[in-house]
């Protein structure tokens, strides 16, 4: 009988340290999800997610995508900051923002708060005029011309309102990793 309560106790043991490990690897898992894919600047992003009516995980997984949440970063290119604006995208935006919050500066776009107002302004463009995040994707990184002629094309639109195919294999793989990064963003932060 002591044997029996011994190995009833050994097992529960062993089970309870397995649930424990399992936990803790989960525990461990998330932890490190969370800091490879960071909500930096929660603030703006939330901020102007919320004027614009764009996700805001959206937001985070085309900045992390665009320069890893480095406000200072340059591309080979020329685009700047958190969400990697071009100069005649800021021009083009700026246009299109209410006078209080344009801004008269392109050097304003390493500015993590006037970038975010951009960018995410543009995102929430890019996904009324298109309809999809994807699709809005595709345009913010090969530009809404290069989209609508998709779009046109039956090789890469069906229906010409969903993409099928990106013929660009840069912007394809640009897809990819924001459409990756956003379902980890969703999975991890979002609610319910």
């Amino acid at each position: 009988m002591i044997i029996r309560v011994r190995q009833g106790a050994v097992l529960l043991l062993l089970g309870l340290l397995a649930a424990g490990g399992v936990f803790g690897l989960r525990k461990a898992a998330d932890f490190f999800y969370r800091q490879s894919y960071p909500r930096e600047y929660e603030h703006y992003v939330r901020e102007y997610a919320r004027a614009y009516g764009v996700d805001e995980n959206f937001v985070f997984a085309v900045i992390r995508t665009e320069s890893g949440f480095r406000p200072q970063a340059t591309s080979n290119v020329g685009a700047r900051g958190l969400m990697q604006l071009m100069e005649d995208t800021f021009h083009w935006v700026d246009t299109k923002l209410p006078p209080e919050a344009a801004r008269s500066s392109y050097d304003d776009m390493y500015v993590p708060e006037d970038n975010i107002r951009y960018g995410t302004f543009l995102l929430s463009y890019l996904y009324r005029e298109f309809g999809s995040y994807e699709t809005a994707a595709a345009a913010y990184h090969a530009g809404r011309t290069a989209v609508r002629g998709w779009l046109g094309d039956t090789s890469c639109s069906r229906d010409g309102v969903r993409l099928d195919a990106i013929p660009s294999g840069d912007t394809r793989h640009y897809v990819g990793k924001v459409m990756d990064a956003y379902q980890i963003y969703t999975q991890l932060y979002s609610q319910g």
